[in-house]
């Protein structure tokens, strides 16, 4: 893939929520259970946010993000938590003009800097495991096309195993492919949508996430 200008929107609500969680791993658990979303309520902690070159909002019932300018990636997060071992579906309704728009998962994100893994799939059937790094165009680990991808364009249950030292991505439950890297461990998770070429040209709206531990 093309080397992308980004943004990411963190949600400062999770972070303060997180500031007021009890030590105590039993009651930290308790407090602050892996993060599940239907995006009903506008203020359950997504990062927002609207500019030039992108969007994200609670938006239709889900988590609508729009990319404006070409060759651009915008990406959302539930809060500041790091995760290591999840596993995280979310269902996508996909209505990009663009066939080579790319949306998916985050994940292990570390901090606010450019350094993560970025899984997704395009209209056109394409899939690919990205990592990020603070220095240098981003590294395509793996990438290649799929029939279940293309046949289920404008809407798909995606998965993403995001382990230490592997990662498998799942489309409507299908084993899509894996790929191997533990360059980074643990995390941030969220979700993001990516422009090709086109202006305007990408439009995702994400609803009924899901994460859970992989034990």
């Amino acid at each position: 893939m093309k080397s992308l200008n980004r943004k990411i929107f963190f949600s400062i609500l999770a972070l303060t929520l997180a500031s007021m969680a009890c030590a105590a791993p039993d009651v930290s658990s308790l407090l602050n259970p892996m993060p599940s979303d239907d995006f009903s309520n506008s203020g359950s902690g997504w990062g927002t946010g609207t500019d030039a070159d992108s969007s994200v909002e609670y938006n239709n019932g889900g988590l609508q993000i729009s990319v404006f300018t070409p060759y651009y990636v915008t990406w959302s997060t539930p809060g500041i938590e790091s995760y290591e071992n999840t596993h995280l579906e979310v269902s996508a309704r996909n209505t990009s003009t663009d066939q080579e728009a790319f949306f998916g998962f985050i994940c292990n994100e570390q901090g606010t800097t450019n350094s993560f893994y970025y899984v997704g799939v395009s209209p056109d059937g394409y899939y690919a495991f990205m990592k990020s790094k603070v220095v240098g165009d981003d590294e395509t680990l793996k990438d290649g096309t799929s029939d279940i991808i293309s046949s289920s364009a404008q809407s798909m249950r995606l998965g993403l195993d995001c382990k230490n030292g592997s990662m498998t991505l799942y489309v409507n439950g299908q084993t899509i492919d894996s790929v191997s890297d533990s360059t980074y461990t643990s995390g941030v998770f969220g979700l993001f949508a990516a422009s090709d070429d086109q202006q305007n040209g990408a439009n995702v709206n994400f609803d009924d996430f899901v994460s859970s531990k992989i034990e």
